[in-house]
């Protein structure tokens, strides 16, 4: 029947009452059910909310395990989450984390770096000499107390640099 060929685009096994069983081997399987009813229907790319695998017998669309997950890497890491959620490492929260901030643009939360008082200034030198030059550079770090801080988060300034006066003589005549 004609609703039977729609039902069964890209299909190795149709079944009419279930669709497709079996996809051509650059498809992916989706099933999803009605009530105790399953459908089967052969995709190039799996919907939202779902991510391919792809196998030796069969490539299936599987559902992202979170259901606030719009879009997933595997079962369990989320890249994108529905509205009103962040994601912050492959989860989606109603709130970012303690020590993230929400990037409205993108609706991730991005840890946050909270950097330590600064360093007194260096020595000031030019060209790694301490005189004999009228202007040299100094400079002060901070850092970032605890552990290592986390890749990509947003840190302020952790070092300047400045201008500084050198003596212009050396002692000793150098």
């Amino acid at each position: 029947s004609a609703g039977l060929l729609e039902n069964c685009t890209g299909c190795v096994l149709c079944s009419e009452d279930n669709g497709c069983i079996t996809c051509h081997h650059r498809l992916f399987l989706l099933i999803w059910r009605d009530g105790i009813r399953q459908y089967g229907m052969c995709v190039h790319t799996c919907p939202p909310g779902y991510f391919g695998v792809r196998g030796l017998e069969v490539n299936r669309c599987t559902k992202c395990r979170s259901p606030s997950c719009e879009s997933c890497f595997s079962r369990d890491f989320c890249m994108k989450c529905k509205d009103k959620f962040y994601l912050h490492k492959g989860q989606c929260f109603r709130q970012c984390p303690p020590s993230t901030t929400a990037q409205p643009g993108t609706r991730e939360c991005q840890e946050t770096c909270e950097p330590g008082p600064w360093s007194k200034w260096s020595t000031c030198t030019h060209e790694g000499r301490t005189c004999g030059c009228k202007w040299g550079v100094e400079t002060r770090v901070r850092e970032v107390p605890g552990a290592a801080r986390e890749e990509g988060a947003a840190c302020p300034t952790l070092l300047e640099t400045r201008k500084c006066r050198m003596r212009k003589h050396c002692p000793g005549g150098e």
